[in-house]
């Protein structure tokens, strides 16, 4: 092994970054294009109901199991991203979850075979998930790791903003077909972006293997037998902490990206190009502004920046909904535009953040479960949560709202909790 502590020379850590960021935007899109087709057609197409709210329901209830896998993958990728390295775990990944992608689009539905319609589809989702789990850490830590001290946030931050780029890229493509004659649309336009995901693999395939090894991981010596029961024993406390941090920002991305546009759709009416577009026009704004909150967090630190984004959302989750209640589609766009940038400030160093956490023979294991176990929390039942409160308060948004700015504090108080990390050394475990 390797002892030296530098980035190799002749490898370019824009490689590496592009890379990381890449792989990672191809299995957002993929993750999130499931979440798109929850609220627009699976629960029409494998989850039939004479009342659409239950439909809805159990579509959002198939979505959320997607996330109960992804601890499992964060285990077994962080236990061999630990063992025998990062990069064959980015490219194993990356290529099961385009695979289960690919045959989504492929599958029957209910009205074709039945029962098992939804058995397949929610079978491909949770190992869709489960490969997920393994995604986002493994990412961020290939770019870290090579990256010098200083400009660590910045170039980790460009994974958190494979998340817009993903969800973008299944917002126009779900745009593409989505204005379809509605018939043709459910019958095989939306299969389209599904199927679409093999060629975006095959593109991320080629660009991960290219790059080496991580050389904080090569100059590790020390391996232990089960990294995730390490974690548990020594740094238990960073992972529930690592959980908590994450908590809020995965309950609003999921209520922005899934809930947002049933609640558009279903209870003001709205046509479906309207949550596609607002979607559009935040993910952009995180896109433009995501490297420049990394940067930000090189110089003033990680937990100013995820603390002033909770703080912002906690208090904007109910203009947010205000904004959306008016009907008018201008309003809308820039409720969205403006939550966006308040998740920004939030995500773009907090994945960064958790992972510095933890010392280099178990990081991989240790972000990877504190990060999944709040998206599951967060992510994974918000649209489910915000549904169930919608209905309970009799179709009032505030109720929504309200569970936003909870998870906020959550993650806020969660951050204060752990310690700057900023100026911490990853080479040397």
């Amino acid at each position: 092994m390797s002892t030296t502590s530098e980035r190799p020379p002749t490898v370019s850590l824009g490689r590496v970054t592009a890379a990381s960021f890449v792989g990672t935007v191809i299995e957002q899109y993929d993750f999130l294009l499931y979440g798109f087709m929850s609220a627009l057609v699976f629960n029409a197409l494998f989850f039939p109901s004479d009342d659409p709210t239950v439909g809805t329901l159990v579509a959002f209830a198939g979505f959320a199991i997607g996330f109960v896998a992804r601890p499992a993958g964060a285990i077994v990728a962080g236990h061999y991203g630990d063992r025998i390295g990062r990069k064959s775990m980015l490219v194993m990944t990356l290529l099961v979850a385009g695979v289960a992608t690919t045959l989504m689009g492929a599958l029957p539905t209910y009205a074709g075979i039945g029962v098992w319609a939804p058995i397949l589809l929610v079978t491909l989702r949770v190992i869709q998930g489960f490969s997920y789990g393994g995604e986002v850490a493994g990412a961020v830590l290939m770019t870290t790791e090579f990256a010098p001290r200083h400009r660590r946030g910045y170039y980790g931050s460009f994974i958190p903003a494979a998340g817009p780029a993903g969800l973008l890229l299944a917002t126009l493509a779900i745009l593409g077909v989505a204005g379809m004659d509605k018939a043709a649309f459910l019958s095989w336009g939306w299969r389209v972006p599904f199927l679409l995901s093999i060629v975006l693999v095959v593109v991320g395939l080629v660009i991960r293997r290219s790059i080496p090894e991580s050389p904080a991981f090569a100059k590790t010596h020390t391996q232990h037998r089960a990294p995730v029961l390490e974690v548990f024993r020594r740094h238990s406390k960073q992972v529930l902490l690592g959980t908590g941090t994450g908590f809020g920002f995965y309950v609003i991305f999921y209520i922005l990206l899934v809930f947002s546009a049933s609640y558009l759709t279903t209870q003001l009416k709205l046509p479906a190009q309207v949550p596609l577009i607002a979607v559009a026009i935040g993910s952009v704004v995180a896109l433009v502004f995501g490297p420049l909150c990394g940067k930000l967090s090189d110089r003033f630190g990680r937990r100013p920046m995820i603390v002033t984004g909770s703080g912002l959302l906690t208090v904007f989750s109910f203009g947010f909904f205000a904004m959306l209640d008016t009907g008018n589609t201008g309003l809308i766009y820039l409720a969205f535009a403006l939550a966006f940038g308040g998740v920004v400030i939030m995500y773009s160093p907090l994945i960064t953040f958790i992972a510095e956490q933890f010392p280099t023979e178990v990081r991989y294991s240790g972000a990877s479960l504190a990060g999944q176990l709040g998206a599951v929390l967060g992510g994974g039942l918000a649209p489910l949560v915000a549904t169930a409160l919608l209905a309970a308060s009799g179709g009032r948004s505030w109720s929504v709202a309200a569970y936003i700015s909870v998870a906020m504090i959550i993650s806020l108080v969660s951050t204060l909790a752990l310690k700057e990390t900023n100026q911490s050394d990853l080479t040397g475990g």
